[in-house]
């Protein structure tokens, strides 16, 4: 059922695509992507002519891209994206929609950089998207919500819908509400949250320094009507 969330709530997005298509085009082969989900980036950068290895921690969400793979050339790995041996090196590395916001503190993030430093070639780059601003805000019970996103498998609808984004410690908490509805009408509700570290582009270049990589600029992705937008910190290794 992981797949089916990350789907419904990630897959859609696609204002980052040309960005990443254009770091793949301008640096060659092969593609590392971190953090990879269902393949949202992975497959369309296949699709477009890349050789990607696409990476993700969660067995379900691998094992799903693999099968949508077929045909392309994509290599799908289970790993954790702190400690990683993949035996090769990159000439692009991509960590798209906030994933190293899901890394909790800077010395996670240093185990991240150090095996992204140790997989990229000479002038290789790498690319991570950061939520650099949230806006925040809570819907009362009793106050109409932003629209869910809505989808059926196997008879079984899906609905997932934000409730809030709150700021927290050092980062923000982004809560949604889960509904499951079986074919013969029975309803389950789950509340899910994430949380998001707080990091500026500086403090990410800083730390990314220590690893050894340079500042490479900067690239906006604009907010859409229902994803906040992003900064891309690239980063020469």
């Amino acid at each position: 059922m992981n797949a089916i969330w990350h789907d419904l709530e990630c897959g859609a997005y696609d204002a980052d695509l040309p960005l990443w298509r254009g770091l793949a085009e301008q640096q060659g082969d092969p593609v590392l992507d971190v953090g990879a989900g269902t393949g949202r980036t992975s497959l369309d950068l296949a699709r477009h002519g890349a050789t990607v290895t696409a990476l993700d921690h969660d067995p379900e969400l691998i094992a799903e891209l693999a099968l949508r793979a077929d045909g392309l050339k994509v290599t799908t790995v289970v790993a954790d994206a702190r400690q990683f041996a993949l035996g090769q090196r990159f000439a692009l590395c991509i960590m798209p929609m906030q994933t190293i916001q899901l890394l909790d503190g800077a010395q996670e993030r240093a185990s991240f950089l150090r095996c992204a430093k140790a997989h990229l070639r000479a002038d290789a780059i790498l690319a991570v998207a950061l939520a650099v601003e949230l806006e925040v805000f809570a819907v009362p019970d009793d106050s109409p919500a932003p629209l869910p996103d809505i989808c059926e498998r196997d008879g079984v609808v899906y609905s997932s819908q934000p409730t809030a984004v709150r700021a927290a410690d050092g980062g923000f908490i982004l809560e949604r509400r889960r509904e499951t509805v079986t074919p013969d009408g029975r309803l389950s509700i789950v509340r899910n949250t994430i949380r998001l570290e707080q990091l500026a582009t500086e403090q990410l270049e800083a730390e990314a320094g220590a690893a050894g990589f340079s500042p490479a600029g900067l690239q906006t992705i604009p907010a859409t009507r229902d994803y906040a937008g992003s900064t891309v910190v690239m980063l020469r290794g």
